[in-house]
């Protein structure tokens, strides 16, 4: 066994032999192109059978809140039918903070909603955005690929809305859909006047890439830090314009007023463990999605604070959910080597050219397949065919061939498109340019969220949301470059939407957490132990939830 985990280049020695074999078979695969594409049949057969969304297990009914008796996965679930961090009576509702607007998230989202409401006419002191960690601590600053936006004469928002609809399934809300690539080409355009450094070519013309489930090149990106050069620039904005801000007040609590309308939320102070009252008139929830649950097991591309916060607020506040049932898996996330196991590969390597092959070098599904579908055929090569690699640590995966982008745009290419991707790979001995990578899928997107209208607003008066924490605009899986458009179209309609919320209302006279009371009541007469609360506020990797575990999948 030392002999066979001894190092060339990076890898194991037995995986270089599997290397030889996708070398071999590269030219081949050069010549005849990727595989066909599926049939819409194909694709769903597929995923009954090997999407982890239809394995058995791993999901339950609601018992439950406003959607008792819908299914959501057992992790999402302990959250939502869980009890207050906050005792009835713990603390007195002495308000701290007297705000118009309060924002929950400092991703792009929330940074979009403080802007633009911001742009509506209240004035930047009666806004206050408070974020779990630092301003830009989330996924949006980690997001990579691109943002749609069908602003070219080939494409226009009608195709990005049906490409869209049949990525989810036809089940996304069309009127939400219609504003998110409606509002695309002025978003890109938005961003650009305020400095975003997208990709252009030698002409100045937006560069636009292929994403999976897409029928027109429609990518915007800033190489592989497109998420990063968003928030850099909006970020800059925000500070700029003197907005209240408040790091690491993660909020555990929303308020409401008698008439049951949200009017602020309960922050908890990470660092001094005090408590906080923040009352306003409306609240705008982008706090991201639930990925650091590792649903069923997966690794994650999430970062640290994305534990449902949002979800668990807004459902005891009485807000719908929709979609819960539907989880995004990445179809590549690194596999080896074990320090980045579940980190991102950005779907934009194979917008470039770069195969998925099995470890015989087998290209065995077209490589921009809808994200759920490509997932899905990873998991049927791996578990089924068992035509992959098991890496040092039993884990399983398939080659990307990485090397095929210089072969089909020129030495270079990946170094001045893919910076990101190539340093974090070059860290472990392993250069992508001449050796192909391996992956399998990993979690990645919360589908599903808090239901909301084109604007933002919920069922609950006062309450906004923006970004992942939202459900439906996506349906029940989302295509890349749809999630940075997501945070930075609805984050801006939120915004706006509170803007006029409030203007002419009055400061709620009393707060209170009553809202709590009959949901309470519900979870002790479902019989839910009082143990289980939430939020979590950040995952705990102690004992057996180490990062390196096994998947649960068949």
């Amino acid at each position: 066994m030392a002999e066979e985990l001894k190092l060339v280049r990076g890898y194991p020695e037995y995986m270089r032999k599997s290397i030889e074999r996708v070398e071999a078979s590269r030219p081949r695969r050069l010549e005849e192109g990727p595989p066909p594409g599926m049939s819409l049949e194909e694709r769903e057969e597929l995923l009954k059978k090997y999407h982890p969304d239809y394995a058995p297990g791993g999901k339950r009914p609601l018992v439950a809140g406003p959607n008792k008796g819908e299914v959501a996965p057992n992790e999402v679930a302990d959250l939502l039918e869980a009890y207050p961090l906050l005792e009835p009576g713990e603390l007195e509702l002495k308000v701290d903070f007297d705000v118009d607007i309060l924002i929950l998230g400092g991703g792009l989202a929330g940074t979009m909603a403080a802007i633009w409401a911001h742009e509506q006419g209240v004035p930047p002191d009666r806004i206050l955005l408070a974020t779990k960690l630092r301003h830009g601590d989330s996924n949006s600053i980690m997001a990579q690929g691109g943002t749609q936006a069908a602003d070219k004469p080939y494409d226009s928002p009608t195709i990005h809305f049906l490409d869209a609809m049949g990525g989810g399934h036809f089940t996304n809300k069309p009127d939400v859909l219609k504003a998110l690539v409606e509002d695309a080409p002025f978003i890109v355009k938005w961003l650009t006047e305020l400095g975003c450094l997208f990709d252009r070519d030698e002409n100045g013309e937006f560069v636009e890439e292929w994403g999976g489930g897409t029928s027109r090149p429609r990518m915007h990106a800033a190489r592989d830090y497109t998420g990063m050069e968003e928030l850099r620039v909006i970020r800059d904005e925000f500070r700029s314009r003197g907005f209240g801000l408040l790091e690491f007040y993660p909020a555990v609590e929303l308020l409401t007023d008698p008439k049951g309308r949200v009017a602020g939320a309960v922050l908890w102070n990470m660092e001094t463990d005090e408590y906080k009252v923040v009352r306003a008139k409306a609240v705008v929830l982008a706090t991201g999605g639930f990925g650091r649950l590792h649903i069923r097991g997966f690794p994650t591309t999430n970062h640290y604070g994305a534990t449902a916060d949002g979800l668990v607020l807004a459902y005891r506040a009485g807000a719908l959910l929709r979609d819960l049932d539907t989880v995004q898996y990445h179809p590549t996330g690194a596999a080896y080597p074990q320090q980045i196991v579940g980190l991102l590969i950005t779907e934009k390597v194979r917008g470039l050219g770069a195969q998925v092959v099995n470890r015989d070098g087998e290209a065995f599904v077209f490589p921009l397949e809808p994200r759920d579908v490509e997932a899905a055929a990873i998991i049927r090569e791996c578990y089924d065919r068992e035509n992959c690699l098991v890496t040092p640590t039993g884990l399983r995966g398939v080659w990307l061939d990485s090397p095929m982008i210089e072969e089909i745009h020129g030495e270079g290419t990946i170094e001045r498109r893919l910076p990101a991707m190539f340093r974090m790979y070059q860290r472990f001995g392993i250069d992508m340019r001449r050796d192909p990578i391996l992956v399998f899928p990993t979690l990645h997107y919360q589908n599903g969220g808090v239901e909301t209208d084109p604007w933002g607003r919920t069922n609950v008066e006062g309450l906004f949301v923006a970004g992942e924490v939202t459900g439906g605009v996506h349906g029940k899986n989302r295509l890349m470059g749809n999630s940075t458009l997501d945070c930075l179209v609805f984050g801006r309609r939120a915004g706006i939407a509170a803007a006029e919320y409030v203007k002419g209302k009055k400061a709620p006279q009393t707060v209170t957490l009553d809202h709590l009371k009959g949901f309470v009541e519900e979870l002790r007469a479902a019989g839910v132990p009082e143990e289980r609360r939430s939020p979590m506020l950040l995952p705990d990797y102690r004992g057996k939830r180490v990062l390196a575990r096994m998947i649960d999948l068949l």
